[in-house]
């Protein structure tokens, strides 16, 4: 292939000599050739314009070669290239042309206007700058109008207030004041700092002159009304129903009361609420509306008096002198708050509750007193628990007796703080522990408190495990109303461990008892476990511990601490917060009843030796006996059963006594099939003996614990039917197992004769043990 650069050039060696006529001839026709490729379509839709020179030297190559002579063919080539050359190219280089015009024509207006513009602007320009500086001062002005005319409101405003006050107009002077205020509220954005001071001074100003003067009046009216009530309802009828002065002063009441209500707009603005620390995370509340505030505060003096500094009723270890003094006041005044004050606010289209704003106030009051006190006694274990038993008696009636919201700041936030709180845990978990041991080492740890009442003592539970439950209760009502979830998972978390530790203490009492898996202590144990057990399932479904299974989960989940199955079977209710601990207890139990299970399982072993070595081959047949009585080897195997069952029937609960009989029942129907059964031959009478110890005295002691004992005795049961069957039968059903095996006519002849459990060759086996077949001369 040529160069691009060499396209219609001579090669450096021709391989014959051409004049210089010729070599310009075929370089102008090879221009024509490159001009017709360009035209053609196939090459434009195939071939790039950066790649169309080689794509010719490719061409021409394949048509002409290294032969100048083939150069003779390059005037048919280039006629005939010239005619494929397509009509759209053609009209496309006409529309080109065109749009060349029209852009010409296009450019020149361009250049015509952009002059004109320019033009016009230089002339503008002086106009433009003039203007702006118009417009600037315009603004200005308009600026300092807006200012002078915020100074004219505010002063129009003050002279107002102030009219209305040398006319003792109260009402019209705090509805100003409102107004002003709320001005004083839009300006806060303003950045005019010296408008929102003088703003600010002036409803400052009027503010407490106003609050003055009605806090002066309101206090002499509440005073009239024996404001506050010290002493118990039953003695506040005078300050109730005065005979002549009542209406009026309780006219007079409402009138003040309304006027310093709408004063709270302005007071927010110059007094901030009282705020604890930001680490007892306190929930958001507004201020006390003013008038329950002048209410409140020879309550808040009487307070602190009593329970600040070193008066004598100021005693650390006693919190409940003043949770009681807070309660007995918010009792006393609820009868006049609801009466007198909630209908006033009703009136006036608020929905403050009176009754819960006076105790929001004294509330702050406690708190306050509880975040001082607490540092002084946290690390005296006595103390401190003492203040936290107080606080939640505090808490139940102040929420039960007096309705005051959960969502209200209250004394479990203060116990919510992250010291208090992990030392309530310690104390928590050191005082359970203390009462587990006390427990646990009692002389009546293993007796049941309602062992006489039946009804009652269905569970048989022991002392110990009843008293840990409940304080598991216990702990449960101490935290349940704490006010974070969060919290509340710490609580759960400590119950799960008081939960194990018990378990393990029981664990180690039962393995000094293993020796003695059927005496009492040992079915006391497993009563315990299976008790807890019972418990736990219950209140997995119980609604506030589904509640924090939803917290939990949503706490695994952001933690990644469980698997997609886990979170799942959580999510789901498949599983509960307190599966683990119920999974171990229940391991525990069915660890506790094999051993028992175990135990009589081979006292009844030893007792049935006599009984396997019956003489089954020549026992005599039941038409030869005139009444049917009880193998005297089956006896000492009946009556250690027979023991066993009452005593421990009589020491385990209704439902671990079911699962131990049906244990045994299970494992002696195995026993007494494989090595009695099935290590003997049966004559006639043999087997009738076998089946009438079985059916008439063995399954009987079970009858007591279920209707039909034959069932859990099925081995046994079929195996007596197989052995008893008449000769015709017994040897039709031998037939049909040999001619069908594994075949459903043999299930159908099973099924038809009573056996189900059974295999095929186990009953072939049993056909084989019996001996009184007749002598076929086989």
């Amino acid at each position: 292939m040529l160069p691009a650069g060499q396209i219609g050039q001579a090669p450096a060696t021709p391989c014959c000599s051409e004049s210089d006529d010729e070599r310009k001839n075929v370089e102008e026709k090879s221009d024509v050739y490159i001009a017709a490729l360009v035209g053609n379509e196939q090459v434009s839709e195939g071939t790039d314009i950066g790649d169309l020179p080689s794509y010719v030297s490719a061409f021409i190559e394949k048509e002409v070669g290294n032969d100048l002579k083939s150069f003779k063919k390059l005037d048919k080539l280039i006629e005939q290239m010239t005619e494929e050359i397509p009509k759209r190219i053609q009209s496309a280089l006409k529309n080109a042309e065109e749009s060349e015009q029209f852009l010409n024509q296009f450019l020149e207006q361009e250049t015509h206007l952009f002059s004109s513009i320019n033009s016009h602007l230089l002339t503008a320009q002086p106009w433009i700058e003039d203007l702006g500086a118009m417009i600037n001062q315009i603004e200005e002005i308009e600026r300092h109008l807006a200012y002078l005319k915020w100074i004219s409101q505010i002063e129009e405003l003050s002279d107002n207030i102030q009219q209305y006050l040398m006319t003792n107009n109260v009402p019209e002077a705090a509805s100003t004041l409102v107004c002003m205020a709320e001005l004083d509220i839009k300006l806060q954005e303003s950045s005019c700092t010296h408008l929102l001071g003088f703003m600010r001074a002036t409803v400052k100003f009027w503010h407490k002159i106003l609050k003055d003067k009605l806090t002066s009046d309101f206090e002499e009216i509440l005073a009239q009304l024996h404001w506050p009530f010290i002493s118990p309802p039953q003695s506040q009828t005078v300050g109730l129903s005065r005979p002549a002065s009542s209406p009026e002063i309780h006219s007079n009441l409402e009138t003040l009361f309304c006027q310093l209500l709408k004063l709270q707009t302005s007071d927010e603005l110059f007094t901030e609420p009282k705020q604890l620390s930001e680490k007892y995370s306190l929930p958001a509340s507004s201020s006390i509306i003013l008038p329950i505030q002048i209410m409140l505060t020879p309550l808040q003096k009487r307070f602190r008096y009593h329970f600040r500094g070193n008066r004598q009723t100021n005693v650390i270890s006693k919190p409940e002198w003043y949770l009681a003094q807070v309660l007995l006041w918010i009792g006393n005044h609820t009868e006049f708050l609801d009466e007198k004050i909630q209908p006033i606010l009703d009136k006036v289209g608020s929905s403050i509750n009176a009754r819960l704003e006076f105790s929001r106030g004294l509330m702050m009051l406690v708190l306050e007193k509880l975040a001082a006190d607490i540092p002084c006694l946290l690390y005296d274990d006595n103390l401190f628990c003492h203040l936290v038993d107080e606080v939640l008696l505090f808490e139940r009636e102040l929420h039960s007796v007096h309705g005051y919201p959960g969502t209200f700041a209250n004394c479990l936030h203060i116990l919510s703080e992250e010291t208090c709180f992990q030392r309530w845990l310690t104390v928590e978990r050191k005082f359970a522990l203390q009462k587990m041991d006390s427990t646990l080492s009692s002389e009546a740890a293993w007796i049941s408190q309602y062992k006489d009442i039946t009804d009652v003592d269905e569970m048989k539970v022991p002392d110990c495990a009843e008293t840990f439950m409940t304080l598991l209760l216990v702990i449960t009502d101490r935290y349940k109303n704490l006010p974070t979830a969060s919290r509340k998972l710490q609580f759960l978390e400590l119950q799960k461990d008081l939960v194990d530790d018990f378990r393990i203490r029981l664990t180690q009492v039962m393995k000094e008892e293993t020796r003695a898996s059927l005496g009492f202590r040992y079915c006391a144990i497993l009563n315990a476990v299976n008790y807890i057990s019972t418990v736990l399932a219950d209140w997995a479904d119980n609604v506030f511990f589904l509640q924090l299974q939803q917290a939990a989960l949503e706490v695994f989940a952001e933690n990644n601490t469980l698997s997609k199955l886990e979170l799942g079977q959580l999510a789901s209710m498949e599983s509960s917060v307190f599966d683990n601990m119920i999974n171990l207890l229940e391991r525990l139990k069915h660890d506790m009843l094999t051993r028992q299970v175990d135990h009589v399982f081979r006292e009844v072993k030893d007792a049935a030796k006599l009984y396997g070595k019956e003489r089954w081959l020549s026992l005599p047949s039941q038409s030869e006996q005139a009444v049917m009585s009880l193998s005297s080897s089956a006896c000492p195997l009946l009556l250690t059963l027979r023991d066993r069952l009452l005593q421990l029937e009589q020491q385990l609960c209704i439902s671990l006594f079911k699962i131990f009989w049906q244990m045994l029942a299970e494992k002696l129907d195995i026993y007494i099939y494989q090595e009695i059964i099935l290590a003997n031959h049966f004559n006639e009478g043999g087997a009738s003996q076998l089946q009438f110890d079985m059916t008439r005295n063995l399954f009987p002691l079970f009858s007591h614990y279920c209707k039909r004992p034959e069932n859990y005795f099925k081995h046994v049961k079929e195996a007596c039917i197989v052995l008893n069957l008449n000769i015709g039968s017994a040897l039709l059903l031998k037939d049909v197992l040999q001619s069908a095996s594994g075949q459903p006519p043999a299930t159908a002849a099973l099924n038809e004769v009573g056996i189900y459990k059974l295999a095929q060759h186990d009953v072939e086996i049993l056909l084989n043990l019996r001996t009184n077949w007749p002598n076929t001369g086989k």
